[in-house]
């Protein structure tokens, strides 16, 4: 790929030089701004109006001995509209030089917001290529429940991760899951580090300055809240599934031993979900085990999800390599469609229950609404708070209702409908949305279509009324 970058200056001089040769506008196209945000019910400001990215391309370079990032991305996107200008997500960092199509382009902060404006205005279907140089010390992010994501920085080492907005903290883009690309990921490294991403390790090189060069590639598009970035001393194992799918898990050398057991089933997982789901969506799948205490949470980072520490045990895994199928593949449209996401993980950790000797997912449905704790641990939680389809607000997104109740619509479809409908279904919805975005109202069409079934008192008992089921 050409990357004609700009000399790295110092910021005034950048700022002057481009206001010195992109004074002008063109005057044909009479573009205007894109929009600063997609109005997400709950992130109304993630996102950007006007365009589709289709590829980033991103360079970064990280030495966690100063924890400072040296970013360089180029993003190919189309037009949606005549552009005078438009914005990325980008927070914190220092930007310090911005082109488009190789010319000069004046840009301006606000907020988590970089303006951009091309030197001339950008037709309705030009393909332009933005190119951003960056650099600083990310900081994470503190979300709605009080949780931390974005670039976080270890004692030895780092992660980005982006659920729902953090990957802004890392690189600029259009941070909301409704616009999926493709990526190019490398990363630069102190010799003696590994550094991963999603998809493919396409090259290793060792570089001058006693560094190592990664270059990942990622080539399904993917929703930027599942792009990652780890760097550390990890232990790297590789392997392939019967099926072809290769396997690339990075370990931290002090979880290695007690990730051992609850990793080595990956390989039946992945075929067991190809016979229930469908075939696998991506050519490549794994895990990154962090140090323990890095994150609180796991997260399904697309083809190599994160653990924070060594997973407790295999529903965890078998959880996030579901979404894989559910939220990766398919991903949701807007963050209030995330039960989509958790409530299909959620049941697939009961159809492998179910498949594997242990309780029926009818007994985790009847355990719920019981309080059997002994069935399923999450009988005890407040699964029926709100209707998952529509949550009160963002700090509930990944609340109990939306993995809990979500799976037991799933499970109240499939006893409207019978197991053989209901199946096909799901792996229809898989197939006829892959690599696609989709939104509740997509997902309840699309069943009592699939089905032959009118399901309207399971939407209004189950997905949105707001009194306990029965």
């Amino acid at each position: 790929m050409d990357h004609r970058a700009l000399p790295r200056l110092a910021a005034p001089a950048v700022a002057a030089l481009l206001a010195v040769t992109t004074a002008c506008t063109g005057g044909t196209v009479q573009g205007r701004p894109g929009a600063s945000g997609l109005r997400d019910p709950y992130f109304p400001k993630a996102g950007n109006g006007g365009y589709q990215v289709e590829h980033y391309a991103l360079d970064l370079d990280y030495d966690p001995t100063d924890g400072v990032l040296h970013g360089r991305a180029v993003i190919t996107a189309r037009a949606e509209q005549g552009l005078s200008s438009f914005n990325l997500d980008l927070s914190g960092l220092r930007v310090e030089d911005v082109s488009v199509d190789g010319e000069g382009a004046r840009f301006n902060r606000t907020g988590n917001e970089l303006t951009v404006r091309p030197s001339d205005d950008l037709k309705k279907g030009q393909v332009f290529r933005t190119e951003v140089g960056y650099s600083g010390r990310p900081k994470a992010l503190t979300d709605a429940d009080g949780s931390k994501e974005g670039w976080i920085a270890g004692e030895d080492g780092a992660v980005g991760v982006g659920e729902p907005v953090g990957s802004m903290t890392w690189f600029p883009g259009n941070h909301h899951p409704s616009d999926k690309a493709s990526y190019d990921i490398t990363i630069t490294v102190p010799h003696g580090y590994e550094a991963v991403s999603n998809g493919e390790l396409k090259s290793r090189t060792e570089v001058t300055g006693g560094r190592t060069r990664f270059a990942w590639h990622n080539p399904e598009p993917m929703a930027s809240y599942l792009a990652t970035a780890v760097v550390g001393p990890y232990k790297v194992t590789t392997g392939r599934t019967p099926s072809g799918v290769s396997l690339y898990n990075a370990v931290s050398p002090q979880e290695a031993a007690a990730s051992e057991r609850s990793l080595a089933r990956q390989s039946e997982m992945l075929e067991w979900g190809s016979r229930r789901f469908g075939p696998y969506p991506f050519g490549t799948a794994g895990a990154v085990v962090l140090p323990a205490g890095t994150l609180d949470y796991a997260l399904e980072t697309q083809t190599k999800p994160v653990y924070p520490g060594a997973p407790e045990d295999e529903a965890l895994v078998l959880h996030e390599l579901s979404h894989q199928w559910f939220g990766n593949s398919v991903s949701p449209k807007t963050w209030k469609d995330m039960w989509l996401n958790e409530g299909f993980a959620t049941y697939a950790e009961w159809l492998w229950d179910e498949d594997h000797g242990g309780p029926t997912a009818q007994a985790h449905f009847d355990a719920l609404l019981t309080g059997d704790t002994d069935v399923d641990e999450a009988a005890d939680s407040d699964w029926a708070a709100f209707p998952p389809a529509d949550p009160p607000g963002p700090q509930d997104i990944s609340a109990s209702p939306v993995y809990q109740r979500g799976a037991m619509v799933l499970h109240r479809i499939r006893q409207e409908v019978g197991d053989e409908k209901f199946f096909a279904m799901v792996r229809g919805w898989a197939a006829d949305h892959r690599h696609g975005n989709a939104s509740t109202a997509d997902f309840t069409a699309y069943a009592q279509e699939k089905t032959g079934h009118d399901l309207k008192k399971v939407w209004d008992v189950w997905l949105y009324g707001k009194d306990r089921p029965k």
